[in-house]
């Protein structure tokens, strides 16, 4: 249960991580180059961390 669980965890921040963009190409045509590029910059971080958590989520889990 607890893979089912960090998957949809994830795929929640992947959707949350494309609506942050779509809302920061929206401020940047509007002239917040500055404001877009600070936005873009703190969503790398979940680009850095996705392979990672999707290796990890492969992996299965042994009963304790």
């Amino acid at each position: 249960m607890l893979p089912s669980l960090l998957y949809k965890i994830n795929e929640n921040q992947l959707s949350l991580q494309a609506a942050i963009m779509e809302l920061t190409i929206w401020v940047e045509q509007r002239g917040s180059a500055e404001v877009a590029g600070n936005v873009r910059s703190a969503l790398q971080t979940i680009d850095r961390n996705e392979e990672f958590i999707k290796m990890t989520l492969a992996v299965p889990m042994t009963p304790e």
